[in-house]
Formats: structure tokens, sequence, C-alpha cells
């Protein structure tokens, strides 16, 4: 068996030592070992990889998202297609980028059956990180208004998904102007940053209302657009951010009823995340969710190249495979 292995952080990826080695995965009693089909690439991989994880332990092996078949483990398991991520893997525990991964057998769920193994791959943190916002939040409900702030990435969608599956009306929002690129269960409202008024554009399509929820995935930038379009008692989750510090109206805050949610999905390990992506199972089974169209594979030792794509912005879901 072959993993990637990190002996050391760097400041630039094209400087990362990162190896392939042999090895053989060896589990305990209450774990399994999954033979790795597809494993997502993600910016927080990347950010894993140069050391921008305090509590990162060296020498391991990156990746979060991962699909595959349980080799050994629980005689109910072996066989079957399993899916998974988990804030800890990559990090503080070997990670997704192998041929085989070893787990805490409450690590992993059987995946949908109408999802592939390598679309399986790329679904973990995206949606593990826009559940888990709305979980916190406050689940948006039948006719609320959800405005989604970087609506094409990868979290805006699957949190667009998740609104509109649920019933809400949803506005979306990018910095120039584009269709929206993934699956909906209803229209989405996209509005061009550059030329609209995020704002006035709600207020104005929903009778002076407001958003009753705001997902804000970039943070900084669009936070002040973001409270100027908040309903009374609005919630706002935050999973990002360009500048730490933004200036903060406590009038309006407090006056408006507000309610700000910070999310971080590192906090969530394995075993948390899976429940996630049995909660949402369901969703994918009848297709009202919907997994990201895989864009590019690559092999591990091209996982460099993988890294090097995201961390430049690259819009395409790339995963990694055997």
């Amino acid at each position: 068996m072959l993993r990637l292995r990190l002996k050391q952080k760097a400041d630039r990826l094209d400087d990362l030592d990162l190896q392939l080695e042999r090895f053989e995965p060896r589990c305990e009693p209450d774990q399994v070992v999954v033979e790795v089909h597809s494993a997502g690439v993600n910016m927080s991989d990347v950010k894993a990889a140069l050391g921008a994880m305090p509590h990162a332990i060296w020498p391991r092996t990156p990746g979060r998202d991962w699909s595959g078949i349980v080799l050994e483990g629980p005689a109910g398991l072996r066989g079957r297609e399993v899916w998974g991520t988990g804030g800890d893997l990559g990090i503080s525990r070997d990670g997704s980028h192998s041929h085989c991964l070893v787990l805490p057998s409450a690590a992993v769920r059987p995946k949908p059956e109408v999802v592939g193994l390598i679309e399986a791959g790329a679904v973990g943190v995206p949606f593990v990180t826009a559940y888990e916002g709305f979980r916190r939040a406050g689940l948006p409900q039948a006719g609320d208004v959800v405005l989604v702030l970087g609506a094409n990435g990868k979290v805006g969608q699957a949190a667009i998904q998740i609104a509109t599956m649920l019933g809400a009306r949803v506005f979306g929002v990018e910095a120039k102007a584009e269709a929206y690129r993934g699956h909906a269960n209803a229209p989405v409202r996209m509005i061009d940053a550059a030329s609209e008024d995020v704002a006035a554009v709600v207020r104005r399509e929903t009778d002076g209302g407001g958003a009753n929820i705001v997902f804000n995935t970039v943070g900084s930038v669009y936070f002040e657009t973001a409270c100027e379009a908040m309903a009374l008692g609005a919630r706002q989750i935050f999973i990002s951010t360009i500048d730490r510090a933004v200036a903060f109206d406590i009038l309006r805050f407090y006056r408006g009823r507000h309610a700000f949610f910070g999310i971080d999905t590192l906090a969530l390990d394995a075993v948390a995340s899976a429940d996630i992506l049995e909660t949402l199972t369901p969703g994918f089974e009848t297709g009202t969710l919907k997994p990201f169209a895989v864009d590019k594979t690559m092999q591990l030792a091209s996982a460099k190249d993988a890294y090097l794509a995201v961390q430049a912005g690259s819009r395409e879901r790339i995963v990694l495979t055997r």
C-alpha cells in the first residue's frame, strides 16, 4: 500500500517535501481498514500541509474527505462501500490521501447507493460545513429567505442545496455576473455584487423583510452588506474570512436582534462528521441532494499538482484516486 507522507511543514507548496511511502495498515478491534477509492482535495488540506493548523501532528498523511470499501473490521461492514470526512483526518491523525485509511468503526457510514465512489469522495467537507452551519444557526424553514454569499463555491452550493431542499427561498451572491453553477431544488436568484446593491435587492424582492439566514462563506468582504440585508431576528453564519477585523455596528446588531455563528469543522472529528453524513444520506438517496461533479481525478503521485490547483483557486472539484 502507498500513502502520501508529510515530514515537516513548508512555507510554500513548491518547497513541500511530499513523499510516497509504502506501509501496511493495521487496525485495532474497534477500528476498520478502508481501501480508499476517492479522496477530495480541499483548501483545508493545503493549509494543513503548509502547517497552518497549530495542533497538527508530524509526520502524517494529509486528506479529510474519502470514500472506499471496508477491507477489515466488523463483519457487518466488511465489503461495504462507505464514505466519510473529519476535522481530525490529515491533521491530528493520518488522513485519506492514501491507498488505505484506518479509522474508528463509528467513523464510517454506508454511502448512498445512488452516489458513485468517485463522487462520494468529494462530498464531505463542503456538505458537513453547510449542514453544521445551518444546524447551529437553526435549519431553514419553508418560506425562509436565505442569502448565500459565495454561492458558487462548494460550501455555497451545498448550502443552497440544503436550503432549497428544506423549502427556503434563496438569493446567491458572487463578485461578478454569473449563473448559479450547482444543483438546487428551486430557482436561485443570483446577484452580481459588482453592479448591484445586494442588500437593496434582497429587501426590495422580499417586500422589505430581508434575509432570515445569511450564509457568509467569504467573511469580511461581505460583512457590511450581509448585515444590511438581515431581517429582524436573522442569523449570520461565518466559515472563513480574509480580514480578521471588521467594523461592527453594535446598535444595529442588538436592535435587529441578530445572532452570529462561527463554524469551524476542524472541531468535528471523523465520528461527528459521519453522523452528519448519515443525516444527509436520505437527501442524496431521493435526489434532492446531489454530489458535486468531479471535474478531475489525479493519482497520489500527482498530489502536489492537485494541491497547487486548489491553492490557486480552481473551481474544479479534484479528487485523488488509486
